[in-house]
């Protein structure tokens, strides 16, 4: 398989896709059309060279990922209070009673937006302070520093993988990794030369090395060898160390993903093997609906076409049509 370097993420009802410096977000409304919606994004790494330098651009990375992720978060919830003011006003004009006891997905929209928030507020708190805190209990009969570490460690992968397990029973979530299974399989669809269709995009694969769970997940695991170097008495000392090297576990953990996901080794093969183990968590089977609406958001992007076509040329040893350059990116207009 060969790397695309295309990335995406599951929002309410649709999936958002990024190639380069293109995006765009397609939401399937509740009368069962898609809006899609397309942006230009630049990143801060385009605009200040040294921020591509390794381990800075892992944060980097990260931190541009979670800022558009908000950002199509909220478009997608928006699409929803739109339609829901929408049929609330045709609704009125029928039967004012019946709008008492509807549900209108404004509500479920916002729960939803509040989740992410509220997600984002206590993710240090679950994973850094709670799993510090429990763990410095082992002080009371080991001063071990490699002992505090593991049983940090495997608190924070219990946690996270609770958390993971415990949201996945609503049914609004699931729903949601739902459509990260179209996302990833879409990818997957590309990736293994195979042209852009419902029914090849079903049968691939829904994991993939470059997804942000996995990210997750071995920033936990890495974060266990960095803190076995951690050897100061002091409990607060230890505490804001952590807090500071989480920036730097995050960017060694974003170089092994990327060098991961761009690897036909079978190293790289078997460490990918425990973040796609933890994918069976965020992703699930999509229907063929969900996967149109990511086709959707890949073809307002990306030039699969071409893409295969090189794909093809460099199987048959012609070299590839776009000169090495890899660029396949749609410039499409704002939405």
């Amino acid at each position: 398989m060969r790397s695309c370097k295309m990335g995406g993420q599951a929002v309410i009802e649709g999936v958002m896709m990024r190639y380069k410096n293109s995006v765009a977000v397609s939401v399937r409304k509740p009368d069962g059309s898609i809006r899609v919606g397309c942006t230009r994004y630049v990143s801060a790494a385009a605009k200040h060279p040294f921020l591509k330098w390794p381990i800075v651009r892992g944060v980097v990375s990260f931190v541009d990922s979670l800022s558009l992720g908000i950002r199509t978060l909220m478009y997608s919830a928006n699409i929803f209070e739109e339609e829901a003011e929408k049929q609330e006003k045709k609704r009125s004009e029928v039967v004012a009673e019946s709008m008492k006891s509807k549900n209108t997905t404004k509500g479920e929209a916002a729960l939803m937006t509040g989740t992410v928030m509220f997600s984002l507020v206590i993710s240090v708190a679950m994973f850094v302070l709670l799993p510090y805190f429990i763990s410095s209990l082992i002080t009371r009969v080991s001063d071990s520093t490699v002992l505090l570490a593991v049983v940090e460690g495997v608190l924070k992968v219990g946690i996270f993988i609770g958390y993971l397990a415990a949201i996945s029973l609503m049914p609004d979530i699931k729903r949601t990794f739902m459509y990260h299974g179209s996302e990833h399989k879409c990818i997957n669809c590309i990736e293994s030369g195979k042209d852009l269709t419902v029914d090849n995009v079903m049968s691939s694969s829904k994991e993939h090395r470059r997804c942000g769970t996995s990210f997750i997940f071995f920033v936990l695991l890495i974060s266990i060898i960095f803190c076995m170097f951690i050897r100061v008495d002091t409990w607060w000392l230890r505490l804001v160390i952590r807090l500071l090297i989480i920036p730097i576990i995050a960017g060694v953990s974003y170089e092994f993903i990327q060098w991961a996901g761009n690897s036909d080794s079978k190293l790289a093969y078997y460490l990918s093997k425990p973040g796609l183990w933890m994918q069976g968590l965020t992703t699930k089977e999509p229907e063929r609906d969900m996967v149109e609406v990511a086709i959707q958001s890949v073809e307002h992007v990306f030039d699969w076409r071409a893409y295969l076509e090189d794909m093809r040329k460099e199987a048959k040893g012609e070299g590839c049509c776009s000169s090495g350059s890899e660029s396949y990116e749609i410039k499409n207009r704002v939405i």
